[in-house]
């Protein structure tokens, strides 16, 4: 703790596109009104936060990234009464809670979504960090990728302690976005049939939401035979390899007549309108995986319309983290929601390994532990 009230804080700091993680040494300010002081147990890693080293999204450089932080209040500023030191919590995606759609329970699709979680800083353009020039953070609200962080009372929930806190980080962004995706936003039926295309995180996270839902038939596709066999245990009654199959030709052999559901989690334009093309006349096609800049799909109006089918898009799986993460926890501690075989940990200083273990598919779920 230095002379003003800051306390130290282990982060890891990224300076350059495409570039390697650096562990530094930073202090982070007190709360402020509304916000909350973490101490982080460990941190998920996630597509978005590669999209960022990658220049897929725009948050400036030099940053310290996380957005599926886990840990233990330390303290509280004014006015937060949510949560209280001690308190166990998982940190989410930041929103207003005051816009139309936080209103209505949307708040993946928040006004404010972008400059609360992207800009890296505050909204009055302040930082939470300080010890490294030009450094950004406020990343989805926490930048969590550190001992420390400073999150805000809108996007910490509070979780039972009966949980490692180490295992809950991923519910905040990846698990919940595969699960909250077949569960809240395509809301798969008991009996009905569902596919996702893509058996990551999010996919394998969707098949064990289907599997929750009690869909009849639960397809996973990908190209990647260890993921398949993986979702199988987590409850796909069928697997197609997209590398050694027609998969559309194989979606309607096994249900006949099409999909009920189809969730893509790739963002490949080809593997979109395949998840179009197996569905059944009224069926739902949910995307959610990140497709290049000005990417379009050239979709058959006629077909399209006459069969009554429905594209959509779904973000942070269209659910309400106050309420899913608590179920997810639930759901886990019933044996019928086992995310933990998805995770695979690393130290801080192994940040970069992890990484490279989740672009190679190496690993499916990488969760970064911090040093006590």
């Amino acid at each position: 703790m230095d002379g003003i009230g800051n306390m130290d804080v282990t982060a890891a700091i990224l300076s350059e596109p495409d570039g390697p993680f650096t562990i530094e040494q930073l202090t982070v300010e007190q709360p402020r009104a509304g916000e909350v002081l973490v101490r982080i147990v460990a941190a998920g890693m996630c597509h978005t936060d590669a999209a960022v080293r990658s220049r897929d999204l725009p948050t400036p450089l030099p940053v310290v990234l996380g957005h599926e932080g886990a840990g233990v209040v330390e303290a509280v500023g004014a006015g937060v009464t949510k949560v209280a030191p001690g308190d166990h919590v998982v940190i989410t995606v930041n929103s207003c809670g005051q816009c139309d759609q936080c209103l209505s329970g949307h708040p993946s699709i928040c006004d404010m979504i972008f400059p609360l979680n992207f800009a890296g800083s505050r909204l009055d353009g302040s930082h939470a960090l300080c010890g490294h020039e030009g450094l950004n953070d406020q990343f989805f609200g926490q930048s969590s990728f550190a001992t420390r962080s400073l999150a805000h009372e809108r996007n910490v929930i509070k979780v039972t302690k009966e949980v490692p806190l180490e295992l809950l980080g991923p519910l905040a962004c990846g698990i919940q976005t595969g699960a909250g995706s077949v569960i809240s936003g395509l809301r798969v039926k008991a009996g009905e049939s569902f596919v996702v295309f893509g058996s990551g995180a999010v996919g394998l996270s969707a098949v064990m939401g289907a599997h929750v839902c009690g869909a009849a038939i639960i397809i996973a596709v990908d190209i990647n035979p260890s993921r398949l066999e993986l979702a199988r245990e987590l409850g796909a009654t069928h697997v197609i390899n997209g590398r050694t199959e027609d998969v559309v030709a194989r979606i309607m052999e096994i249900t006949g007549k099409g999909i009920h559901h189809s969730l893509d989690t790739t963002g490949n334009l080809a593997v979109i309108q395949s998840a179009i093309d197996c569905l059944r006349p009224g069926g739902v096609c949910g995307i959610l995986g990140a497709s290049p800049p000005g990417a379009a799909l050239a979709l058959p109006v006629g077909p399209f319309m006459s069969m009554s089918k429905t594209l959509r898009g779904i973000v942070e799986g269209d659910v309400v983290p106050e309420i899913f993460i608590p179920q997810m926890i639930a759901l886990y501690q019933q044996g019928r929601f086992p995310f933990d075989k998805l995770i695979k940990f690393y130290e801080l200083d192994q940040i970069n390994q992890a990484l490279e273990d989740s672009e190679k598919g190496v690993t499916v779920k990488p969760v970064i532990k911090m040093p006590a």
